[in-house]
């Protein structure tokens, strides 16, 4: 999988994509990620990427021109399966279109920032519109992040073993059940028996039940929409 991003701000996405489980995959060349940065290629003077709103109005506006020169150049060079623009008033980002952007090949990711961008953008080249929750960020960095991680994970050899995935928490629609590691014992406080059975089925029913209460729990709303 190969994704652009197109940001003001690189150097915030420095460091989440050079450590732990996204360093791995570009290592093993299964994630290539690109920043691009429109001040570089602005046609305006001193780098200028944004301007005051037609009509008036608090905060500047990316403008449409750097953006699209930087769009146009990318889909010279290859067929993008989706151009997203991470915005507030987007689509709710979840599991289900985690697992469904990770089976593409190349995307382009919009970070917004300012008072957003030309819509006119929005209109002619954004195919998705990807919200991570009903709050504003200062730009879409931290946003295209969170969704990078969350996509990069799911490719096939990123993870050391891949069945890992399968069981996070909303793959099922449900929490992922609570979980235990060595000592058995820690302060008297010991993990359930069961998990110590040797009976891989009886752990699966156990963990599965389990599932099924922290969501009750947590998150009830998730349980409503299996019925």
């Amino acid at each position: 999988m190969r994704i652009d991003i197109i940001t003001v701000v690189p150097e915030l996405l420095e460091s989440p994509f050079n450590h732990s489980i996204l360093k791995r995959a570009k290592e093993r060349g299964l994630l290539e990620i690109h920043i691009h940065n429109p001040r570089e290629t602005t046609p305006y003077k001193q780098g200028q990427v944004d301007d005051y709103q037609f009509g008036g109005g608090a905060g500047m506006v990316m403008m449409a021109e750097p953006l699209a020169i930087v769009i146009d150049k990318l889909k010279e060079e290859r067929t993008y399966d989706e151009v997203i623009f991470m915005t507030p008033d987007g689509v709710l980002f979840d599991q289900k279109t985690a697992n469904r952007l990770s089976m593409k090949g190349n995307l382009i990711i919009i970070c917004g920032h300012y008072k957003g961008i030309d819509d006119r953008i929005r209109q002619h080249y954004v195919t998705m519109e990807i919200s991570v929750g009903d709050y504003v960020l200062s730009g879409g960095e931290l946003g295209a992040a969170i969704v990078v991680d969350a996509v990069g994970r799911l490719l096939p050899g990123v993870l050391n073993d891949e069945t890992s995935a399968l069981f996070d928490s909303f793959q099922d629609g449900l929490l992922a059940p609570p979980v235990y590691t060595r000592p058995a014992d820690f302060r008297g406080w010991k993990i359930p028996d069961i998990l110590l059975c040797g009976d891989p089925k009886k752990v699966d029913q156990w963990r599965h039940e389990q599932s099924i209460k922290r969501t009750g729990e947590r998150r009830p709303e998730l349980l409503k929409g299996m019925e």
